[in-house]
């Protein structure tokens, strides 16, 4: 029977496609990794990885080993956390992976308060606006904004993706505001990721509006800074320009239209039986910032939200698009 340890070994290298790399998160040499990976292949008798000088992958074979090898170390961590549950206060490494804008303006400043309240837990943050494997890359939670997709995974949701068209007065000024939704074939409209139409909802119900414009990016910071610059109009959350709003840097127009009230801003985590205590105290810390009616929406002049847009979070099996697509 092959050693739990041997299973963490062999993840770590899928996880990282580098022995050195799964060496040092473990305390071990190179040498030691590759021979318990050799050792581990030669009782198998199945070649788990193709090595190269540069490059070390998954095989077939051990794709489909290490799918069921993350599965065993899930339920030993799952165990531990069980008793660790009974027995003391919410502890240990907790894996997050969350957009980086939205990271930036709404998690970091909460930071401190929770690390205060949980003093026993380490976070570990990876901020990318990718799609990211929580499963594959060993993560506890993910936090996405968009519209979900049926999965295995289960998603709460924390609040309303409100957005809405807007720009700069000085672009306002120059070219002139829009008046309709055609009116923005004569317009600048800047997107972000992969963003190739807006998804809107109007007097007329929902809308896929094609849009061009001078400026594409993967940055959602880099699309924000240029409205505010008076470079174009852009299709924006309301957690990204609250306070540009608020200060009049940045103007709604075509105020009848919101993007899609599919959209929402969610925490996805693995199903489990066994809610580990890191995890379902970082939940319930987001649910206490967050809601159906977020504080950067406060005195910005929306109006009323959709009704679909204003349902209370619930847990529901599904999983994120890329961040990147969306924000």
């Amino acid at each position: 029977m092959t050693a739990i340890s041997d299973f963490d070994i062999f993840a770590r290298v899928a996880r990282t496609g580098n022995m050195s790399a799964a060496g040092r998160e473990m305390g071990l040499s190179p040498a030691v990794v590759s021979k318990r990976i050799s050792l581990l292949e030669e009782r198998l008798g199945a070649r788990l990885f193709q090595r190269t000088t540069r490059q070390l992958t998954l095989t077939e074979t051990g794709e489909g080993y290490f799918r069921r090898v993350i599965d065993i170390l899930s339920l030993i961590s799952e165990a531990d956390d069980f008793v660790s549950r009974r027995n003391t206060n919410p502890r240990g490494q907790l894996k997050v992976t969350a957009p980086t804008s939205f990271s930036r303006f709404h998690l970091a400043p909460y930071l401190p308060e929770f690390l205060q309240t949980y003093p026993e837990i380490q976070l570990d943050l990876h901020l990318t606006d990718n799609f990211v494997d929580i499963i594959r890359d060993g993560f506890d939670l993910a936090i996405r904004i968009g519209e979900l997709q049926d999965s295995s995974l289960v998603a709460r949701k924390l609040s309303p993706d409100t957005r809405v068209i807007v720009a700069a007065p000085s672009y306002l000024e120059k070219h002139g505001t829009p008046k309709s939704l055609k009116d923005l074939d004569d317009h600048n409209c800047l997107s972000a990721g992969a963003q190739e139409s807006w998804s809107l909802e109007g007097p007329s119900g929902p809308q896929e509006v094609r849009v061009k414009g001078n400026i594409r990016s993967n940055s959602a910071d880099l699309i924000r800074e240029a409205l505010i610059g008076g470079l174009g109009l852009g299709l924006r959350g309301t957690w990204e320009i609250g306070p540009e709003l608020r200060a009049g840097k940045l103007k709604v127009v075509l105020p009848q239209y919101r993007g899609s009230t599919k959209m929402a801003i969610f925490a996805v985590y693995p199903s489990r039986d066994f809610m580990p205590a890191k995890v379902d105290v970082f939940l319930d810390f987001l649910g206490k910032h967050f809601g159906p009616d977020p504080y950067w929406e406060k005195d910005i002049g929306l109006g009323n939200r959709p009704a679909a847009a204003k349902s209370a979070p619930r847990p529901a099996r599904a999983a994120g698009k890329r961040a990147g697509d969306t924000a």
